[in-house]
């Protein structure tokens, strides 16, 4: 079957006719904590996706991985990072998936999309690890894992330390990252056309070096963060930070309406972690530490851990006049969205694509407001944790296993493996049963190269 038969046979399978098929938006903070927003009530500014979540679908059981290259790996893939090796568990500049893995933007291709991103790649960093290579059209920002937002630049000495690109192709660009990034994107939603796009912005937005440019610390003037001087300022970048990527959130959304193009554009938020509370900055540049930084409270932890903290974040979906106003408690997975886009579009490639996430558009809309117990497997070095139903167990590499009731005990303050023996052995046999389906070794030529 040729190219073009192939394409029509997809066009002819979804579920929505080719007319309705939506444009996608697909924005990811880096390091965004549970309470950085306005919606969860935190110390940032957020008008603007306040208003998306009140208009739309809060996605308030949003589950990602504790740290950003998996994140990406599973949003991109439809699976569990560990299938892919070690290299896609930690935050990496390897080749994070094999080329010719079937991705989001290679599957929404094959149904006629065009294919965008703008921002943080973080799956590889070489050049025949670039986006292009997994079905993007066009590719700019950083191939690594971050930059300083002023000199676009990554760790001092690193082999990546030049990052900035476009299509692959390294070069040196004025400007502040976040306000480069939403340019590029507004570039590509607004350049007309009848053919639906994909637009996925992985904002480096919130992550390490946190600062944004003046007039939106300016937003939080008369505001006292923390008596510490040091502490407060530290704190004000953050919000600033928080504030500024809103902001631009609200000049797409501004750009959709503008265009014609609002009703008929899914736009989909998520952070591909929770936040970090306080961390130093190893990154080329000068701005400085964030000891006083993000917030995830009231859940546990933060990010790097496998505590509600670091892997339930902050999300929503909003398409007007398709997306009723409301909160989907149904827990979502990041690797869902390549299945459930797909089904919602009517594409999906050849072959068992073997995806770990499922088709959850039903539980997003409400038609199905209580699904069936479903899994979701969680790995990290350190080890992992798998949710079932309302149980979730943790188990690390050190320490005893960790068993909580989150119908209960939402914020993790009650370890019940002492007391429910039985159900911690049924959810230990769940999570062996994914660890297994997990590859141990890294790809033999990737093991010599820097990270």
């Amino acid at each position: 079957m040729n190219a073009r038969a192939l394409l029509a046979c997809l066009l002819a399978l979804s579920p929505l006719a080719a007319a309705e098929r939506p444009n996608i938006l697909l924005i990811v903070a880096d390091d965004l904590g549970w309470s950085d927003v306005g919606w969860h009530g935190g110390f940032g500014k957020t008008p603007h996706m306040d208003k998306l979540v009140r208009e739309g679908r809060e996605l308030d059981r949003h589950y990602v991985q504790p740290v950003c290259t998996p994140t990406r790996t599973a949003l991109m893939s439809g699976r569990c990072p560990g299938r892919f090796g070690p290299q896609a568990l930690s935050p990496s500049n390897l080749r994070a998936m094999p080329l010719g893995t079937a991705t989001l933007a290679s599957v929404l291709k094959s149904a006629g999309y065009r294919t965008h991103i703008a921002g943080k790649w973080h799956l590889g960093a070489r050049p025949g690890w670039i986006p292009n290579a997994y079905g993007f059209d066009t590719s700019y920002g950083t191939l690594t894992g971050a930059a300083d937002p002023w000199t676009h630049k990554y760790r001092k000495g690193n082999p990546y330390e030049d990052t900035w690109h476009r299509d692959g192709k390294l070069f040196k660009e004025e400007g502040n990252a976040t306000e480069l990034i939403a340019a590029e994107a507004l570039k590509r939603i607004t350049q007309g056309g009848d053919q639906p796009w994909f637009m996925y912005v992985p904002f480096h937005a919130v992550h390490t070096p946190v600062d944004a440019p003046v007039e939106f610390k300016k937003l939080y003037d008369g505001t006292k963060f923390h008596d510490d001087p040091v502490k407060h300022e530290s704190r004000l970048r953050m919000a600033a930070m928080v504030s500024q990527l809103d902001a631009k959130i609200g000049e797409f959304v501004a750009a959709l309406e503008r265009t014609g193009q609002r009703e008929r554009t899914l736009i989909v938020f998520t952070s591909d972690n929770g936040g970090i509370e306080g961390l130093k900055n190893a990154y080329v540049g000068n701005v400085p530490d964030s000891p006083f930084n993000s917030k995830n409270d009231p859940l546990r932890g933060q990010k790097n851990t496998l505590y509600e903290g670091g892997v339930r974040v902050c999300a929503f979906a909003n398409w007007p006049g398709t997306l009723k106003p409301g909160k989907v408690s149904a827990p979502l997975y990041v690797g869902d969205w390549l299945p459930t886009l797909s089904g919602l579009v009517g594409a999906k490639p050849a072959g068992d694509p073997r995806w770990d996430g499922l088709d959850r558009w039903k539980a997003v809309t409400g038609e199905d407001a209580a699904p069936s117990p479903r899994t979701v497997y969680i790995a990290h070095p350190q080890g992992q944790a798998l949710l079932h139903g309302d149980w979730k167990v943790i188990r690390m590499k050190k320490g005893a296993p960790q068993l909580f009731d989150l119908s209960n005990d939402s914020y993790e303050k009650e370890d019940l493996a002492a007391t429910q023996a039985g159900k911690l052995k049924e959810m230990l046999s769940l999570l062996d049963a994914q660890l297994a389906k997990d590859d141990p070794v890294m790809p033999a030529d990737l093991k010599d190269l820097p990270h």
